[in-house]
């Protein structure tokens, strides 16, 4: 099932370039809010509660733009594809669920830069028992709500739904959900090289709605059958109609597929 979803968002994110680029572009307008704006406004005014206000809002602004990007490349998994016109309409059904998770990463900025060095510097073992419990509820909820805007985008715009099914997610696919947060750091880490311009966030989101896409083929086959054993999925069945939609490319085709 992984090599089959990482080829299949490889040929998307092929197929797909120019689109996933521009999206990446606003994402970088976006992001450029919360780093630059605050430390500029800190030259004229110094104003702590100044610069906190105006990060908050930059992260307000890049999530809403994730989630309408989410929406939006929904429908590139779906073997289809959007334009711009598709983009802006996934702004009215996004932005609650961006200022959702906008908060809940404000919460966790505050908590990094914040609560976590303010209990570390207590030099007891109190205080590093709490920075200890911080942590790992962090990387708890890094992992479970890595797919929130994709579970938003697919399945329902329903915010406390969305939460819950996160959870549900990580707890039944623990492992899986492991492997996306480490292919997803590796991923921004070759982003690097291209300015975060590809695949960059856009290609991490459709990797994210192209894994969640495929997973939920599990629940459906759990739900036609009862009783079986959850830890025997039959991956092979379940994935043969998506692997002939799919089909496969040799590199010729790969990148020159005009000559084919």
């Amino acid at each position: 099932m992984i090599g089959f979803l990482i080829r299949k968002t490889l040929y998307d994110l092929w197929d797909n370039m120019l689109r996933i680029v521009i999206l990446n572009l606003g994402f970088i307008a976006a992001v450029s809010i919360p780093i630059f704006l605050p430390a500029l406004a800190v030259k004229f005014f110094s104003s702590i509660v100044l610069e906190i206000v105006l990060t908050a809002l930059g992260i307000l602004a890049c999530s809403i733009y994730l989630a309408a990007a989410a929406i939006t490349l929904k429908s590139v998994s779906d073997y289809g594809s959007f334009g711009f016109r598709d983009f802006l309409k996934a702004f009215k059904t996004a932005w609650p669920a961006g200022l959702a998770i906008g908060f809940l990463v404000f919460v966790i900025f505050i908590v990094v830069t914040l609560v976590i060095p303010f209990y570390m510097a207590m030099e007891s073992l109190v205080g590093l028992a709490l920075a200890a419990v911080i942590f790992w509820a962090i990387v708890f909820a890094l992992l479970a709500f890595q797919f929130y805007f994709t579970v938003y985008a697919r399945l329902g715009s329903n915010l406390k739904k969305s939460f819950r099914k996160c959870m549900i997610i990580l707890l039944d696919n623990s492992g899986f959900s492991l492997f996306m947060i480490l292919h997803n750091i590796i991923v921004l880490v070759i982003s690097v090289v291209f300015v975060f311009m590809f695949p960059g966030p856009a290609g991490i989101l459709l990797y994210l709605d192209e894994a969640l896409r495929l997973r939920l083929l599990k629940y459906d086959w759990l739900e036609e059958n009862p009783g079986v054993n959850r830890k025997k999925i039959p991956w092979d069945v379940l994935l043969i109609d998506e692997r002939e939609k799919t089909g496969t490319r040799s590199l010729r085709s790969f990148i020159f597929p005009w000559k084919d």
